[in-house]
Parts: C-alpha cells; sequence; structure tokens
C-alpha cells in the first residue's frame, strides 16, 4: 500500500508541475483522437444518412455489418493499418509506420462504424413522416439529408463524443502502427502500459487521472447532448 501511496503523491506532482513529458502525451493523445475523430465524423455522418435514407437490397444486412464492427478488436485494425503502410504494404512509400498519421487512420478505422450506426439510429428515431415531408417538398438528396441531420443533431454529436472517448482510450492498434516512440508517437494508453510494465507507477498513476479525466468529460458530454435531445423530443 506504501508503494501506491507514494505512487499517487508523485503523480500529483506531476500534474501540478506539469511535468513536460506528462504534458505532452496528454497533447499528443487529445490531438491524433480529436483528428481522428474529426475525420471518421466527416465520413460517417454522411454514409450512415445515405443508408437510413436509401431503401435497398441487404440494407438490413450492412447495419447488422456496422453493428457487428462496433466491437472489432482494436488488434485487428493495428494489423490492418500495419500491412497498409508497412514498407512492403501498399502505401509502403508514404512513410507512414510509426508515424503519428498511421495511428490517426488506425483511430479513424476503429470508430467510424459508431459514428455509422449511431448516426443510422439516430435517424431512424425522428418521426417517420419527417423524411417523406421534406421529399414532398421536393428538396435535393443534399437539403434532405442535411434537414434530416439537423433534426437529430444531438443524438448524432454524442455519437461523435461516444467516438472520441473510445478513440483515445485506444492501446493495440496504435502501438502496433505508431511504436509507441517517445516523443514521436506515445500516447496515455501506451504510455502507461510501458510505465507499469518498467515499475514506474507514479508516472503511470498520473497519465492514467488525465485518462479518466477525460473520460468523465466525455461522459458529461454524452450526458449534457443527450439531455438536450431529450428535450427537443419532448417539445
Amino acid at each position: 500500500m506504501g508503494e501506491i501511496a507514494d505512487g499517487f503523491i508523485e503523480a500529483i506532482q506531476l500534474l501540478i508541475t506539469l511535468d513536460p513529458e506528462v504534458t505532452e502525451i496528454a497533447f499528443r493523445s487529445l490531438s491524433v483522437s480529436t483528428i481522428a475523430t474529426l475525420i471518421a465524423a466527416a465520413i460517417a455522418i454522411p454514409l450512415g444518412s445515405l443508408i437510413y435514407f436509401y431503401d435497398f437490397k441487404g440494407k438490413r444486412a450492412v447495419i447488422n455489418l456496422v453493428q457487428t464492427l462496433y466491437a472489432m478488436p482494436t488488434v485487428i485494425v493495428g494489423l490492418l493499418v500495419y500491412l497498409l503502410v508497412s514498407y512492403s504494404g501498399p502505401l509502403g512509400s508514404l512513410r507512414l509506420l510509426y508515424t503519428t498519421n498511421a495511428m490517426i487512420i488506425a483511430q479513424v478505422i476503429l470508430v467510424s462504424p459508431l459514428i455509422i450506426g449511431f448516426t443510422v439510429a439516430a435517424l431512424n428515431s425522428l418521426d417517420k413522416e419527417m423524411k417523406y415531408t421534406v421529399l414532398a417538398l421536393n428538396a435535393k438528396t443534399s437539403q434532405a439529408l442535411r434537414t434530416l441531420v439537423r433534426e437529430a443533431k444531438f443524438a448524432i454529436l454524442s455519437a461523435v463524443v461516444l467516438a472520441f472517448g473510445r478513440a483515445i482510450a485506444e492501446v493495440g492498434a496504435v502501438m502496433m502502427v505508431g511504436g509507441n516512440i517517445r516523443h514521436f508517437t506515445r500516447t496515455l494508453t501506451t504510455a502507461i502500459t510501458l510505465n507499469t510494465s518498467m515499475g514506474e507507477f507514479s508516472t503511470s498513476i498520473a497519465l492514467g487521472i488525465i485518462l479518466l479525466a477525460i473520460a468523465l468529460i466525455v461522459n458529461l458530454g454524452v450526458n449534457v447532448l443527450q439531455h438536450y435531445n431529450g428535450g427537443v423530443k419532448d417539445d
């Protein structure tokens, strides 16, 4: 217990003094996960909207596949991206392996199904007549989709926030394609794993506190958005 208590004391000191390495790792994690989530949202929200909007053969199967990918193992994503960006892979010439760009690609692949599926679910929760009302006004597809997405914006934003939470807490894929290189690709989760294995508990605890704080903020953000979403529905 004494070792744990000492670790917490040292961790608090690291946080209070804004230890440069701890700050650097936290900032890198936030920036990589934020960029990945924004890219994923830019791709997944329109794609989820199109899946909802159009009726086509196999639509149910597509939705089931997307929902299955919610639980896609992160090491599988890491392996896939590694094979793509390795020096002998199709994207090897871009020299992406062991860079933050490779980590961003892995996180985009990881969280995109989550945003797609929740976008479809959010739009399905709208009044069924709304879609047909928009179409009856002779709106273009792009205009109709924008209108529907606006109506479900709080639920969709909740999905984006949840996706960010999953991205920043991810460890397997980013370690495989980023390499956990100090001052270059080390993130909160990979640093916690490494420092714990080396017995550097104070740094691990400090980074863990930061990660827990981010998780709390993400949870609060989702709750706020769900509250507003409920308010919109009740009006």
